[in-house]
């Protein structure tokens, strides 16, 4: 079967950002290796500029639009990372973004969306269809849509952070990141699986938000109810269209943490290895906290998707 992307996007992808985006560190510690027995290389995409690894396919999307579309500005629906990653590649590309952004975003995320010069619209989440309101304003301004993770420009840029990971950390068993749509997911999969054809792939979700486990389990894209969970960045009701056929090619398994898991996992990266990560981006340290991977695994990739986290919030976890 035909994936929407390939290993040579995602390296197209790599040369297109690389003046744009932070080649961001790989961490160790010997704390949490001993606490979860394994070595962990962490990926530290909370470092990232716009503190999280959206600005990858954001920028990479931008950059693909033509030179004709893109005065018309850009156009997107995000609960936080996405948003500020779009506003700052509309910012760098000299273009108006505006970002349809729930009423409940975390307000460091919304605070940075417009310092970064967006225009916000708010959307009820339980009520509302941000993917409509999405498409209404670029029909109303001629803007692009730029999906947050269901389209190979986005899916091909948020590859580049596995590539990245394997020239500083070329000897992996296996790789996890954290799961929402599954842009991140599927473009590290299928840029690791280029370099390392036996490396294991695994998605970790939220219990409250695992729609991409139990579609993976049915065979097809399930959705579910608006899910609630600290994460909210994966906060997704079912995989992407073009995510989900290359997560059921090549990710092993999706792996499961409660919140408080998610919880316990933030407070270790922050007291041990002195970095903020959000819920979303702890998600992966906390299935190898808690022992979720099979038996087997000695070296594993971690994707720290993020940082931007509301300080009050990060103070109550």
């Amino acid at each position: 079967m035909s994936l929407a992307i390939t290993a040579g996007d995602v390296r197209e992808a790599a040369g297109r950002i690389s003046a744009s985006v932070h080649r961001t560190p790989v961490l160790t510690s010997r704390s949490f290796d001993a606490a979860s027995g394994l070595a962990a290389h962490f990926k530290c995409e909370n470092l990232q500029r716009g503190g999280a690894f959206k600005i990858r396919g954001a920028v990479n999307f931008v950059a693909r639009i033509s030179r004709e579309k893109l005065p018309s500005g850009v156009v997107a629906y995000s609960s936080g990372n996405h948003a500020q990653a779009v506003a700052i590649a509309a910012r760098d590309a000299g273009v108006p973004a505006t970002i349809v952004m729930p009423d409940d975003a975390p307000r460091p995320k919304l605070e940075a969306t417009r310092g970064y010069g967006a225009q916000v619209v708010f959307y009820d989440r339980l009520r509302e269809d941000r993917e409509s309101i999405g498409r209404r304003i670029s029909e109303k301004t001629g803007a692009t849509l730029v999906p947050p993770y269901d389209h190979p420009w986005t899916i091909a840029g948020q590859g580049t952070a596995a590539l990245e990971l394997l020239e500083q950390a070329p000897v992996l068993d296996a790789l996890i990141a954290p799961v929402g749509g599954g842009g991140l997911l599927s473009g590290c999969a299928v840029a690791a699986r280029s370099v390392n054809p036996r490396i294991r792939i695994f998605g970790v979700e939220p219990a409250g938000a695992n729609d991409t486990q139990i579609s993976i389990r049915a065979g097809k894209r399930i959705f579910i109810p608006p899910p609630s969970t600290i994460a909210d960045g994966l906060r997704s009701q079912a995989p992407g269209e073009l995510t989900f056929p290359i997560l059921q090619a090549l990710a092993e398994d999706i792996c499961v943490v409660t919140d408080e898991e998610i919880r316990a996992a933030m407070l270790f990266l922050l007291t041990r290895m002195k970095i903020v990560v959000e819920p979303s981006g702890a998600a992966p340290a906390a299935a190898l906290l808690f022992r979720k991977l099979p038996a087997g695994i000695r070296t594993v990739g971690v994707i720290l998707s993020g940082g931007n986290v509301d300080p009050k919030l990060f103070a109550e976890l």
